[in-house]
C-alpha cells in the first residue's frame, strides 16, 4: 500500500492525464500516470507530442491559496519537476523544461470548480524527434518504471511546495534555474526586452526600450529568446 498525500491511478493509454485526474479529484489529491496520451495538451490548448518513452502525469488537487495566486503553481510545478528531474534541467518561463538547448518537457496548470490539475510532460527517451527544438533527457531507453517514479516524487514535491503557502513556492530557486532571466526576449502581442527577474506573483520582470514591464502568463501567447 502507498503512504502518499495522494491517491494513485496508473493508467497504460488515456486521452488526457489532465482530464482523468479532474475527474476523480472529488475525493482528494489524485495523480495519474499514462503509459501514453492520444490526446495530451500543452499551453493554451496546443497539442502536445510525447517521446515514445515519456513521463505524462497529472495530479489534481483543491489548494488552499487565494485564487489569485493559482498562476504560481505552474512555476511551483516547474520546480518540483526539476527537483526529480536533476540539476541539468533548466526552466523556460512560464512552463518549458530545457536541457542541453533543447526543450525536454513542460508543465501545465489548469483549474475547474475549485480544482487545480498540474500536468507534467517529459521526454524520457526519443530516439528520432521529428519535432524542432525537442529533446529527450536520456540517450538510451530508462525502461518503463522510471516514469512512474518521477512522476511520484514530483507530486510529492509540489503538493510541500503548495503546502508551504503561495509566497513560499521557491520564487529564489527558480530564478536561480531560470533560463530566461538575463536574455532578450520577445513575446506575442508584440514586445521585446531583456528579463531581468522573477518576481513571487510569478510575473516575469523585462526592461524595455520604454521601462519596466512585468508580463503575467495569462496575459501573454508566447515567450522566446529573441
Amino acid at each position: 500500500m502507498r503512504d502518499t498525500p495522494y491517491a494513485f491511478r496508473r493508467v497504460e493509454v488515456t486521452a488526457s492525464t489532465q482530464d482523468d485526474a479532474f475527474l476523480l479529484a472529488d475525493a482528494g489529491p489524485v495523480l495519474v500516470v499514462a503509459d501514453r496520451q492520444t490526446a495530451g495538451r500543452g499551453r493554451r490548448g496546443r497539442a502536445w507530442e510525447a517521446a515514445p518513452r515519456a513521463v505524462a502525469a497529472s495530479l489534481a488537487f483543491r489548494p488552499t491559496w487565494p485564487e489569485a495566486a493559482w498562476p504560481r503553481l505552474t512555476l511551483a510545478a516547474g520546480l518540483a519537476a526539476r527537483r526529480v528531474l536533476g540539476g541539468a534541467v533548466r526552466l523556460e518561463w512560464p512552463n518549458d523544461l530545457v536541457a542541453g538547448g533543447r526543450k525536454v518537457g513542460g508543465v501545465l496548470t489548469e483549474a475547474r470548480g475549485g480544482v487545480v490539475a498540474a500536468g507534467l510532460g517529459v521526454n524520457l527517451h526519443w530516439p528520432a524527434s521529428a519535432v524542432e527544438g525537442a529533446g529527450a533527457l536520456y540517450e538510451h531507453d530508462p525502461g518503463p518504471e522510471v516514469a512512474t517514479r518521477l512522476a511520484e516524487g514530483w507530486a510529492r514535491d509540489l503538493l510541500s511546495r503548495a503546502a508551504a503557502g503561495p509566497d513560499a513556492w521557491g520564487r529564489a530557486e527558480y530564478a536561480a534555474c531560470c533560463a530566461t532571466l538575463g536574455r532578450e526576449v520577445t513575446w506575442e502581442p508584440g514586445g521585446q526586452g531583456r528579463a531581468v527577474a522573477v518576481r513571487v506573483d510569478g510575473g516575469l520582470e523585462v526592461v524595455t526600450a520604454s521601462g519596466r514591464r512585468v508580463l503575467y502568463a495569462g496575459e501573454v501567447h508566447t515567450v522566446r529568446s529573441a
